[in-house]
């Protein structure tokens, strides 16, 4: 997990890149006030396959590695909550 300098004004959730992706993609993220932070990838049934953050965090912004590996081709859904923001986006496994 990386920490970038600059002190968010704002709630976000940014697109993985490369997306769609194998094995690896990056999910970047900023939070504006010190949080609780869960940031967790499902399948489209629901199932949670992967939790990326799941800790108290300062007011930043956050980038995360995601290892797809284990993954079947598909698409997957990351949802980030941070207190009471959270935001939900899709990427794409290609094997």
């Amino acid at each position: 997990m990386e920490l970038h300098n600059a002190t968010p004004d704002h709630f976000g959730l940014g697109p993985n890149y490369p997306n769609p992706f194998n094995p690896t993609t990056v999910i970047r993220y900023e939070i504006a006030t010190a949080s609780r932070v869960t940031l967790k990838v499902y399948d489209l049934l629901g199932r949670e396959v992967a939790t990326l953050a799941n800790e108290q965090k300062p007011a930043g912004s956050y980038s995360v590695t995601f290892d797809g590996s284990g993954l079947a081709s598909g698409i997957y859904v990351y949802r980030l909550t941070a207190g009471d923001f959270f935001q939900v986006r899709n990427m794409v496994v290609v094997k």
